[in-house]
């Protein structure tokens, strides 16, 4: 990984300890004691750290406001890897947040070479739909794009003003350290997420209060640099921002190994939630990468190793909540009791119930839409 993290590369991360002692992650686990009703991700370290989230906590915990924050790429298939941060989203709503959405079609636009007019379609039809359907609500939730903020002029006029005057409070070798090489696409593009994750204060918007970004570790330069923004532009008396929260969870398995991601542009690293069971079938049982033994003797003999099995992995992060069950699968998978066909097996019948439930969801959620766009 060398000594920086690539906010717009493709790899996986593999040694999360390494970032809590190499660039300040706090460990989320400190705070799971304060969380109310935490997640699955959360108890199980999935979610594994953070910057400054108590602050956060403390609001959701006394009814104040707070904002939740976070950006989608429409670039392709809505797929499990984004349900993590979907869920996350929902948790957070569900707890109080006021929720804001930004499609990054500007960056998109910048660094994919789609049309804004594909970006518009991919983002409603893969990403607001399966929001919906998971279970996001229309109360409090802002969805909107960078390319036309909103229909308040006022709104819109100090977004793009900001984005301008934060651009004052960085330099070119700041960014050059944290970025690598830069073009002036990815430059416009940092400064733009800069202005999203700290706009929802502006007393246009919200005023002042918490805000937290769920992302994946990937995106933990963009966060450090805007908090390190805001800090400037408080000490110069430009704006009194509180500095933005962020937690961090693991990737979600790529089907080809626990060292992939799920990524949009290979359909057979991951399960879209538009993918039909059986398409998700074929998947788990043809691509997901197996923890077992060569042969039936050999994992007779030795077991699985469920830390490099995929469909273990998936049980894991999502799809077995029971921690007695998991228990249970785990200890007969690694004694060789269990075969790697039975344990696909429980993870596509998970799946299949999990697909045909969501494709309900999907088709009412359609009828939806048009309440989330009317910023």
């Amino acid at each position: 990984m060398g000594n920086r993290i690539d906010p717009w590369g493709s790899a996986s991360v593999k040694d999360y300890a390494r970032l809590e002692k190499e660039f300040g992650i706090e460990r989320f686990s400190k705070l799971l004691p304060k969380i109310k009703d935490p997640l699955l991700t959360m108890k199980r370290g999935i979610v594994f750290g953070h910057r400054d989230f108590g602050k956060v906590i403390e609001a959701m915990n006394r009814g104040k406001k707070f904002v939740m924050l976070t950006g989608l790429m429409p670039s392709g298939k809505f797929h499990l890897g984004h349900k993590m941060v979907a869920d996350e989203i929902i948790y957070l709503q569900k707890h109080g947040a006021r929720t804001y959405l930004l499609v990054a079609d500007i960056e998109a636009y910048n660094m994919r070479g789609k049309s804004l007019d594909e970006l518009r379609k991919t983002a409603i039809e893969e990403y607001l739909v399966n929001y919906i359907a998971l279970g996001l609500k229309p109360k409090h939730c802002d969805f909107y794009f960078q390319s036309s903020r909103s229909s308040d002029a006022e709104k819109s006029n100090a977004y793009y003003r900001l984005i301008g005057m934060v651009s004052k409070r960085a330099t070119f070798n700041e960014m050059k350290a944290i970025y690598g090489e830069l073009t002036p696409s990815k430059i416009m593009s940092v400064f733009t997420q800069v202005a999203d994750i700290l706009h929802p204060q502006l007393p246009e918007f919200e005023g002042r209060c918490p805000v937290v970004v769920p992302v994946g570790v990937d995106q933990d330069p963009h966060i450090k640099l805007t908090r390190d923004i805001a800090s400037r532009l408080k000490g110069n008396n430009e704006f009194d921002f509180m500095p933005p929260s962020s937690f961090y969870h693991e990737f979600m398995p790529g089907l080809k190994g626990v060292d992939t991601k799920m990524s949009s542009s290979d359909p057979y690293s991951y399960i879209a939630l538009t993918d039909s069971p059986a398409e998700a079938r074929k998947k788990v049982m043809k691509y997901a990468f197996s923890g077992g033994g060569n042969s039936l003797e050999e994992h007779r003999k030795n077991g699985g190793n469920t830390k490099v099995d995929v469909p273990y992995r998936m049980l894991y992060y999502m799809f077995e909540p029971d921690d007695n069950k998991l228990a249970k699968i785990k200890k007969e998978y690694e004694s060789g009791n269990m075969l790697t066909g039975e344990l696909k097996q429980i993870l596509v019948d998970k799946l299949t119930y999990f697909l045909e439930r969501h494709h309900d969801a999907r088709e009412k959620a359609k009828d939806k839409v048009s309440e989330f766009l009317g910023n």
